[in-house]
C-alpha cells in the first residue's frame, strides 16, 4: 500500500482534524497492512524538521524535532508512533518506509490550490501579469528571494518510493529531496526560462501568520537512502521546472 493522503495544509489550525486525518487514519492503515501482510509506504514531510536547528538528517529521532506548524507536528507524531511500534516489537507490515518529502513540484498541481508548489504559482503569475511575486525575507541572514529550499521534482520522489518498494528489506524513515538547497530567485528564473520570458521579480511582504512558521532554509541529507543502496542522481531544478512547464503548456 502507498499512503499519500493527508491534510497537507501548513496553515491548518484544527488539531482535532489533523489528528483524525493525519495520525489516526494512518495508524489504522498501518495496522491493517500488518495484519494482512501487505507492505506500507507513506508520506511524511520535511515540515517535521521545523526551523532546521537540528539539521535535516533523517536519522534524528522524531522526539527531538520541533515542527513550526500543526501539519508538521501531525506528520512527526505519526513518524514517532511508527518507530515506537517497531521498537516494541509490535505487528508491522512486511516492508515499510516513511518518506520525508521536501519541496515537491511537478505537473498537474491545479487541484492543490493554495498548497501547490511555487513553480505552479509562478507560472500562473507570469502568464497573467508577466512577473513573479516573491516574499521579502523575514531574517537578516537571507536577502529577499534568497531563502533556500530543497526543491525536488515529483518524478524523483516517485523513484525513491518505487526503489524502496522494490527493496522491502530496506525499512525506516527516509528523506526525499535532492540534497541541494536553491533560492526562490533561482526557481523563479527557471520558470521564466522555461516560458522563454525575461525575468521580472517583485518582492512582497510575508503575512505575519506565515512568518512565524516559515522555513527559510531546507536541505535534505540524502546519505541514509544512498547508504541503503539508492544511487540515481536527482533531477536538476532547471530540468525539472522545464519538464513541469512543458507538461502544463505555456
Amino acid at each position: 500500500m502507498v499512503h499519500l493522503g493527508a491534510c497537507s495544509s501548513t496553515t491548518e489550525t484544527d488539531w482535532g482534524f489533523l489528528q483524525r486525518n493525519n495520525i489516526e487514519y494512518s495508524q489504522r492503515l498501518w495496522t491493517w497492512c500488518a495484519r494482512a501482510v501487505r507492505p506500507f509506504y507513506y508520506a511524511s514531510s520535511a515540515a517535521t524538521y521545523g526551523d532546521g536547528a537540528l539539521g535535516f538528517d533523517d536519522r534524528t529521532p522524531p522526539e527531538r524535532l520541533r515542527p513550526l506548524n500543526l501539519y508538521g507536528k501531525s506528520k512527526n507524531d505519526f513518524d514517532r508512533w511508527v518507530l515506537q511500534e517497531v521498537a516494541r516489537g509490535g505487528a508491522a507490515p512486511p516492508g515499510w518506509a516513511g518518506l520525508k518529502f521536501f519541496n515537491v513540484y511537478g505537473p498537474r498541481e491545479a487541484h492543490k490550490q493554495g498548497m501547490a508548489s511555487v513553480v505552479w504559482h509562478a507560472r500562473g503569475q507570469i502568464l497573467a501579469r508577466g512577473e513573479v511575486g516573491l516574499f521579502k525575507s523575514n531574517e537578516t541572514a537571507y536577502p529577499d528571494g534568497g531563502q533556500k529550499r530543497d526543491f525536488v521534482f515529483v518524478e524523483d520522489c516517485i523513484d525513491h518510493l518505487l526503489w524502496l518498494a522494490a527493496n522491502p528489506h530496506v525499512r525506516g524513515i527516509f528523506n526525499s529531496g535532492t540534497g541541494t538547497a536553491r533560492t526562490f530567485i533561482d526557481l523563479a528564473r527557471a520558470v521564466f526560462a522555461a516560458l522563454e520570458r525575461e525575468p521580472r521579480l517583485r518582492f512582497i511582504d510575508m503575512p505575519p501568520t506565515l512568518s512565524a512558521q516559515y522555513q527559510n532554509y531546507t536541505q535534505a541529507d540524502m546519505s541514509k537512502l544512498r547508504a541503503a543502496g539508492y544511487a540515481k542522481d536527482p533531477t536538476t531544478l532547471e530540468e525539472g521546472v522545464r519538464r513541469s512547464i512543458l507538461a502544463a503548456g505555456s
